[in-house]
């Protein structure tokens, strides 16, 4: 199966049950991640988990023992700030956390304005009731609803727990709103301005992660190598309703690279 990746420089990561599950690493991360820096492969780091800041997801790399540095984390926020400023956007009212509020703010992004231009829907792990009728009331207003992805879980230990999907489906169910957009993966972009960034041809480059319609999507629309890992959200009989087949399918990054 590593025939795909002859020839690869670099490797986009997913996080949550790709690297890690939990607060725990998956058996074999830290060995592949060696394996790659001996092969010269750069690697990044790619969540669409946009509860935490870009410094939150180094702390825990390295409380992990995983070196990394603030240009090897890539996260659906990112995707989401550039859509923004895109769009003119400047006012908002967020529902997420403090983490992805600072983010937000740092780039002059208002995230609790009375009179928002967008209603901006994030996985929010410190939710409350407060936030989501604030929310509902500025969507029934007509202010629109955009959100940072579109992963409807987020795999833990003990199963998968709500993600942004689900809180769609809850604002879908109590204010019939739609998101206008939403951001992260598989929107192509939160990779191809990193491959050209590394002078690189998407051909050279690999996506790896766990779930069929993010992580593959992604990997097809970019036409990068698409790497599905059994380690986290993803099982094989996703792939029997699946659009696209991976071009690699492995237990985990541990049987990558050898």
């Amino acid at each position: 199966m590593n025939k795909y990746l002859n020839g690869i420089r670099a490797v986009f990561l997913d996080l949550d049950g790709t690297i890690y599950l939990g607060n725990e690493l998956i058996e074999g991360a830290v060995e592949f991640l060696n394996r790659c820096k001996e092969r010269g492969v750069q690697r990044f780091f790619l969540s669409n988990n946009s509860s935490k800041s870009v410094t939150e997801y180094l702390e825990k790399l390295h409380g992990l023992g995983i070196p990394a540095e603030a240009n090897d984390v890539l996260l659906s926020t990112h995707d989401l700030i550039s859509w923004l400023g895109d769009e003119g956007v400047t006012e908002t009212y967020l529902v997420g956390t403090e983490g992805m509020r600072s983010m937000l703010e740092e780039v002059g992004v208002s995230t609790q304005s009375s009179e928002p231009q967008y209603v901006v829907l994030g996985y929010d792990t410190e939710i409350d009731y407060e936030k989501l009728a604030t929310a509902s009331i500025h969507l029934h207003n007509g202010i629109p609803l955009v959100a940072s992805h579109p992963d409807m879980v987020c795999p833990s230990p003990d199963g998968g727990l709500p993600d942004v999907g689900a809180y769609l489906a809850l604002f879908k169910a109590t204010t019939g709103v739609e998101p206008s957009h939403i951001c992260g993966k598989p929107n192509a972009g939160m990779i191809l301005h990193k491959i050209e960034e590394l002078g690189l041809q998407p051909s050279q480059c690999a996506m790896v992660g766990d779930r069929v319609y993010t992580d593959l999507e992604m990997a097809a629309r970019a036409g990068v190598v698409g790497v599905l890992v059994l380690s986290g959200e993803a099982t094989l009989d996703d792939l029997e309703m699946a659009p696209q087949t991976p071009d690699i399918i492995a237990d985990s990054v541990a049987n990558l690279f050898f």
